[in-house]
């Protein structure tokens, strides 16, 4: 095992009683291909030291060997849960770059808001849905693949793909909403209103799912903000902080909707509860977002004959020489992309990626220690990793 499996701990160094356990890749909450090495005694986890793993997405090779408006279908494979709102980061930062973010029309600004924001709704589903597996409860998966469905019917009948859409081009967008979308859209919202209000009581106000995470791997704000940590993580912990309010990226400035933030309402504040509470809330919110959205693709910003989502697609990139940093709010937290550009090519000399997943999975360690194996699960599925973010 020490050969082909490397350790950190040093096992010459074990006391009495203690082992050194493997979680994964093979354990379900291990999300792929992360090893938990894990010290324990007896029941009690004594330290936890993760393992990335190699997925081989390659996400920031690939982004500095193509041309920028070719790099987005690789931007899809990073947090595959969440295509649409890595996209919207990823278009809204090269045409920052490019001076081009005031030009973009308004329709395509609020296509691409609604289509992030259902895109928000799915991932926190699947969030809720294994989480709920990790601690031992089925049917609420169930529920949730079954109205996640739905919404991957609707970016399928947008973009021609289940969840890799090359939607959302630099400058504009593959192509407007099919027609009909909007009306079908609304009935999809009136359809998931009340099984949203049955989530909630299925899950959060769940007796047992209280018992199994109230109390649970909590994580104290000062410490979330000394790692970084972002996302619905941070704002479990307490803080109201959402790039979609702070940066005024895109129309959301345009759009009412609140932040939901943890208060300890039946634990402590920044336990694995809260956490899935402030994403259940969060959905509530993304739907205010969407109604909105169509309000506008209705009226103001409606469907025209002229309408070309393209019109303002650059044909060749031609950057200045400068190094760039943009966010966004992605589902699992600020999702970052860097690029030093030289100016004489329309390839990045550096790409990297602030990836949420990354970010937030570097605080196991520290808010695992002493707990029981079985809640380490339950922290773990907590925090809604995705390994492609993670390993690329």
């Amino acid at each position: 095992m020490e050969s082909s499996e490397p350790l950190v701990l040093d096992v010459g160094n074990l006391k009495r009683g203690e082992i050194i356990i493997n979680m994964g890749p093979q354990h379900p909450s291990t999300h792929g291909v992360l090893r938990l090495e894990i010290l324990t005694d007896g029941e009690i986890v004594k330290d936890v030291i993760p393992h990335m793993g190699y997925l081989h997405r390659c996400y920031e090779k690939h982004a500095e060997k193509l041309p920028y408006n070719q790099v987005i279908p690789f931007v899809d494979r990073m947090d595959y849960l969440a295509a649409m709102n890595s996209e919207h980061a990823y278009a809204m930062g090269v045409e920052r770059m490019l001076g081009i973010e005031n030009d973009i029309p308004k329709r395509v600004e609020y296509i691409r808001v609604l289509v992030a924001e259902l895109n928000r709704i799915s991932s926190h589903f699947v969030a809720i849905g294994t989480y709920g597996l990790d601690i031992g409860a089925f049917t609420p998966f169930l529920w949730v693949m079954r109205d996640r469905e739905h919404i991957n019917r609707l970016l399928e009948w947008v973009s021609g793909a289940r969840m890799l859409y090359n939607y959302i081009w630099v400058g504009g967008l593959f192509y407007d909403l099919p027609v009909g979308f909007e009306e079908r859209c609304k009935d999809f919202i009136s359809y998931l209103k009340p099984k949203l209000a049955e989530l909630q009581k299925v899950i959060i106000d769940n007796k047992i799912f209280i018992e199994r995470t109230a109390n649970i791997g909590v994580l104290p704000l000062d410490l979330a903000i000394n790692y970084g940590i972002t996302g619905p993580m941070l704002r479990a912990s307490g803080l109201k902080f959402d790039l979609r309010k702070v940066d005024a990226y895109s129309v959301y400035p345009e759009i009412d909707f609140d932040i939901p933030v943890g208060t300890g309402a039946v634990g402590t504040t920044g336990d694995c509860w809260d956490r899935t509470h402030v994403r259940v809330a969060e959905c509530f919110e993304s739907v205010k977002i969407i109604e909105q959205c169509l309000e506008k693709l209705l009226g103001e910003h409606k469907r025209t004959r002229e309408f070309d989502p393209q019109a303002i697609v650059p044909k060749k990139i031609r950057p200045k020489v400068m190094d760039f940093y943009v966010r966004a709010e992605n589902p699992k937290g600020e999702l970052g992309f860097f690029f030093r550009t030289t100016g004489n090519t329309d390839i990045p000399f550096r790409c990297k990626v602030r990836a949420p997943s990354f970010v937030n999975l570097s605080v196991l360690q520290a808010i695992s220690k002493n707990v029981m194996i079985a809640d380490l699960v339950a922290i773990l599925g907590s925090f809604d990793i995705v390994m492609g973010e993670i390993d690329r």
